[in-house]
């Protein structure tokens, strides 16, 4: 598609004129916003950028669709239904950015645009949603003198703040110079009067000056047999800005004022290119790059030099391929492909992941962009906001608790309660992206034990269950000690095995003394569910697999290692790690150990943490492989208060453990009150069992549920 040309009231008269040679869905679009009023001057201008951009027509018309939405909420509800999901989705996810320019409008400080980027990426859940918002935004700010002046520097802030970076992190340039030079223009305007006037000044002698380099140039590099393009390179008035103030230089001493573009057909030619200039003018030392054998970290390739040129004047050279130019003033868009039903190419897919990660922290000027989200996308995160505003990210999965903990530890320690977007909300709930969650914290509070427990689901990060666990380092020990012991004979008795042996069990966790291993209970350094693993390993002894009998009577089957897959390194030799004994099912990470192949960890052991720390580069994803399923029958009890809907509430918790229920009774004692209900289960390990025992007792009104025959 061509772009169109406006006068000087541009509207969508053009394209409704084009309407036959228009996609369907575009022109839908467009005859829904001649008939409403939508500013057409601007929605002509984001088309043609888009155009610009390569965006498809369904791109175009939910910038449309949304303009509408804006100027005329109730024409736009009656024409939605009839929309394509995907189209809706386009539109949704620019009313989802305007939750972020709110938040821009109040926020408390400059340190909160990097997070508001990072919200803005995570809550648009369609890429191309992105370059509707950057076009949009460089056509409001082409119009901004008409705003008042407040209503203008508010729109330049937000520019400078949101989508400027945004646009550079994409590689647009075509966008990102005019969106910085417009927000430096209304921001800085005498700064940015002064700098237009020098250049204006010397603007006759550098157009002289850049004709005869390129005359010189061309000449060269034709008898060279080097077919090239040439031209004068534009140099915004914000870079030359940054760059003054960056190098504290006065605008007389800026050599790359005046600067040339040679495109060329190959990347060999490029470095031809480069040897024809650097024997025409001698260069200046120190003031080469070579961004085409060390891309940007955007993407962006180019060879840039500076020499002293004619009549003993610096100039500035940028020599790369007419592919490698496109690429660089459109970005990523440069590469977009959008097929219905089908798939871009391995480039664009990249170029995808690539903007996945496009918040990751920056070493140039920017330095707002810092805090580091390593190999996870954004797609892993949540971004939380807090009542002021502030941004938040946490992993996926994380409970508001969680949120207390990242906030502050003492926030996290006197935490109580939660809201999330002013509904009271358990300390177990688990946030998404957008959402603003108050903690309901007391003056005086300690974090439970409980928290530890993995099966309890109150904390879903490790660094909020070591602020947890450091805190009870710092009681006495002997508080520890007694706090685990009560742990252990807990478990125990819910497993109906009082008496079981425990005499080889620190051992199995690389502890000393059994003091030690009821220390890490209590720490939450060993769970529960692993000591009940390892009592069921211990407690029986293997019998033959036709007369194997129901729980307890029968021993897990060894592991056959070769059911693990290693994702990226092939086949490799693997032990399973005695500190957590992972299970088939369980989720697992791998830690790449020195001679013993790879060591396979629960993915939320302790250990395995302490050793990420230490040597995160060798923590490696596994999974694993086909498995035969094995299960246990098991009979349990729960005893207590009667209320409405006990039952349907202990039922849903054993679903929701994917555990199934083979046969069930109950019975009421009517005196007083008292329930009790009996289960036939199948589960697949003492771990399993203990963990749904954890979750049934924690009920409203469950005094006690445990293995038939404890007492």
């Amino acid at each position: 598609m061509i772009p169109i040309t406006h006068g000087n009231t541009p509207s969508l008269a053009p394209w409704l004129a084009r309407r036959a040679a228009l996609p369907a869905v575009l022109v839908s679009a467009l005859d829904a916003c001649a008939a409403a009023p939508v500013e057409q001057g601007e929605c002509a201008d984001v088309l043609d950028l888009l155009v610009m951009l390569g965006c498809d027509a369904q791109t175009q018309a939910a910038a449309l669709w949304f303009a509408l939405a804006q100027a005329a909420p109730a024409a736009y509800e009656v024409q939605a239904a009839a929309l394509a999901p995907e189209l809706r989705r386009l539109v949704e996810g620019q009313q989802a950015a305007e939750k972020v320019w709110a938040l821009h409008a109040q926020r408390s400080g400059a340190a909160s645009s990097e997070g508001l980027r990072r919200l803005l990426l995570a809550i648009i859940r369609d890429l191309r949603v992105v370059f509707v918002l950057l076009a949009r935004q460089l056509a409001r700010m082409r119009t901004a003198l008409a705003l008042s002046e407040s209503a203008r520097t508010e729109l330049a802030r937000l520019t400078r703040d949101i989508h400027a970076p945004l646009a550079n992190r994409l590689g647009i340039w075509q966008l990102k110079w005019e969106l910085e030079d417009l927000a430096f223009r209304y921001l800085e305007p005498d700064t940015y009067r002064r700098i237009a006037k020098l250049l204006d000044e010397r603007r006759e002698d550098r157009e002289s000056f850049i004709r005869q380099s390129l005359a010189e140039l061309d000449k060269a590099l034709t008898a060279a047999g080097i077919h090239a393009d040439l031209a004068g390179r534009p140099k915004h008035i914000y870079s030359i800005w940054k760059k003054m103030q960056r190098k504290a230089l006065a605008f007389s001493d800026l050599y790359d004022i005046r600067a040339v573009r040679i495109l060329v057909d190959s990347v060999a030619d490029c470095y031809a290119a480069l040897g024809v200039v650097h024997a025409l003018w001698p260069y200046l030392p120190g003031e080469f790059d070579d961004y085409v054998a060390r891309p940007k970290a955007n993407g962006y390739r180019s060879l840039h030099t500076a020499v002293i040129g004619p009549h003993g004047k610096t100039l500035e050279v940028q020599i790369r391929t007419h592919d490698m130019h496109r690429a660089n003033e459109l970005g990523v868009a440069a590469h977009w492909r959008y097929k219905e039903g089908g798939s871009a190419d391995a480039e664009f897919e990249s170029k995808v992941a690539w903007m996945r990660k496009l918040l990751e922290p920056r070493a140039d000027g920017e330095g707002e962009l810092a805090a580091e989200l390593q190999t996870e996308l954004l797609e892993d995160r949540v971004y939380l906001l807090t009542p002021r505003g502030e941004v938040f990210d946490l992993p996926h999965g994380a409970t508001v608790l969680d949120f207390a903990y990242h906030v502050h530890t003492e926030v996290g320690h006197r935490c109580r309660g939660a809201k999330v977007n002013g509904r009271i909300v358990p300390l177990t709930y688990q946030p998404h992206s957008g959402d603003r969650v108050e903690i309901l914290t007391t003056k005086v509070g300690e974090p439970s034990r409980d928290w530890l427990s993995a099966h309890h689901g109150y904390l879903n990060t490790a660094r909020a269950r070591e602020k947890v666990r450091a805190w009870f380092r710092r009681i006495a020990h002997d508080a520890n000690l007694a706090a685990g012991r009560a742990m252990l004979e807990r478990e125990l008795k819910r497993l109906a095995m009082p008496n079981a042996d425990l005499t080889g069990m620190p051992a199995q966790f690389h502890l000393k003394t059994h003091d030690e291993l009821l220390i890490a209970l209590a720490l939450g350094e060993v769970n529960p569910g692993q000591i009940s693993r390892l009592l069921q390993e211990a407690a029986q002894p293997p019998a033959p697999p036709e007369t194997a009998p129901a729980l307890p009577a029968s021993r897990p089957p060894a592991i056959d290692q070769s059911a693990l897959s290693i994702e990226g390194v092939g086949n490799l030799l693997t032990v399973l790690a005695r500190c957590c004994q992972p299970l088939p099912g369980d989720p697992v990470r791998g830690f790449v150990t020195r001679g013993r192949g790879v060591s396979v960890h629960r993915a939320d052991c302790a250990a395995l943490a302490r050793l990420a720390r230490r040597d995160p580069d060798r923590v490696i994803d596994v999974s694993w492989g086909r498995v035969a399923a094995q299960a246990y029958q098991v009979d349990i009890e729960l005893h207590g208060y009667d209320r409405k809907g006990l039952q349907k509430d202990v039922t849903a918790v054993i679903s929701n453990a994917n555990i199934p229920i083979i046969a069930s009774s109950s019975r009421m004692f009517v005196r007083t009150g008292e329930v009790e209900m009996r289960f036939t289960l199948r589960v697949r390990d003492y771990e399993q069992l203990s963990h749904l025992l954890a979750k049934l007792v924690a009920l409203p009104n469950v005094v006690d549920a445990r293995r038939v025959g404890s007492r």
